[in-house]
């Protein structure tokens, strides 16, 4: 048994018919042995129940949903939600893939997944797993990623402490606490409550960070970027790793090449097949510099953007402990002394540490 796959949801899209009702059928009269006419039973009229998000047709025999989500036949009545609402998400319902939103009353256990295009919601906390939403992620007593764990979202990510774990959204990141985390916002990063830290790890966002305590006394490496998208940095050094798989694969066939053009300069005859193996790898030599090329000039596009967006600043409503690297578009500067009540800007090529 896949306990991670176990398609318990019964998932519907918008338009799709849900059930149909076959029409009654009042009978023929029959004849007993003795020639007396038999009338046949009478037939009960059978209607269609069902709830919100349905549409009855005008001859009253057919549903259909109007909205995607999941369907449910509960006493003998049709019923469409685009919220799906589980107690945990654990082996009793695997893995979850849903098109609206999904609101978790418990907990998300370690290895599962959870997608949704909408809002996902978890009441309670997220252990090592896995949770992408097409909008916001809410979490409600916070995350242990156990470095495994990964919070990806269209909109905005809140949840009360994260530790040991990626993070990546489109619109902002809230917390009250930080611990060894990734996490890269698309505006803003505000860590505020109680504690307020961020510890280890990396935090990345377009804006701002906002924090109320940055690294640690024991000088946690932590490294705090704003002005440039994280996205960006992701892009290139995935590009990074394309060109140079791209390089060594260019290179294996160009020895390959070299060492038969020796064999045909000193007169060795190749057969049809080497012939067509030599063009092939022509080919994929020619299409592989091509993909080098164009992944050179996108990572050239994207560096020449890291330069960083103006008024992009760190705040740091506490402390700020030595060690810690600050980094404001292209340029960075690490933390040498405690120092309080501060805002990181960038001045004059440099990054400037000024008053609140």
């Amino acid at each position: 048994v896949d306990f991670f796959q176990l398609n318990v949801v019964q998932h519907c899209e918008k338009g799709d018919v849900l059930a149909r009702l076959i029409p009654e059928d009042p009978g023929q009269c029959g004849m007993n042995l003795l020639g007396e006419q038999l009338k046949p039973r009478d037939v009960r009229t059978a209607a269609l129940k069902y709830g919100n998000n349905i549409e009855l047709s005008e001859d009253r025999t057919t549903l259909t949903s109007l909205v995607n989500g999941h369907v449910e036949l509960i006493e003998d009545s049709v019923f469409v939600s685009d919220v799906l609402i589980v107690e945990n998400v654990d082996n009793a319902t695997g893995n979850i893939d849903y098109e609206g939103s999904v609101q978790v009353n418990g907990n998300v256990c370690t290895n599962f997944q959870v997608k949704a295009k909408g809002n996902i919601e978890v009441k309670g906390v997220v252990e090592g797993a896995i949770l992408e939403a097409g909008e916001n992620i809410i979490i409600a007593r916070g995350v242990n990623g156990m470095g495994r764990g990964a919070l990806k979202a269209g909109g905005n990510i809140i949840a009360k402490f994260l530790q040991g774990v990626i993070v990546q959204a489109d619109g902002y990141i809230s917390s009250e606490s930080v611990l060894h985390s990734r996490l890269m916002a698309g505006t803003e990063i505000n860590i505020d409550g109680k504690k307020g830290f961020i510890t280890g790890g990396s935090a990345s966002a377009v804006n701002c960070v906002n924090v109320k305590t940055l690294g640690s006394p024991m000088a946690a490496g932590t490294i705090v970027e704003v002005g440039v998208d994280p996205n960006l940095s992701v892009r290139i050094q995935e590009l990074q790793d394309q060109i140079e798989e791209e390089h060594k694969a260019i290179q294996s066939i160009q020895q390959i090449l070299i060492s038969t053009k020796k064999k045909i300069a000193q007169g060795v005859k190749l057969s049809s097949e080497q012939l067509q193996y030599m063009q092939t790898l022509v080919e994929a030599n020619r299409m592989k510099t091509e993909i080098v090329n164009e992944n050179i000039a996108e990572m050239e596009r994207m560096q020449s953007q890291l330069r960083g967006k103006s008024g992009a600043c760190v705040i740091v409503r506490g402390i700020a402990y030595p060690g810690t690297k600050i980094c404001i578009g292209d340029v960075s500067m690490t933390i040498q002394k405690e120092t309080q009540y501060c805002r990181f800007v960038k001045s004059g090529g440099d990054v400037k540490m000024t008053g609140m």
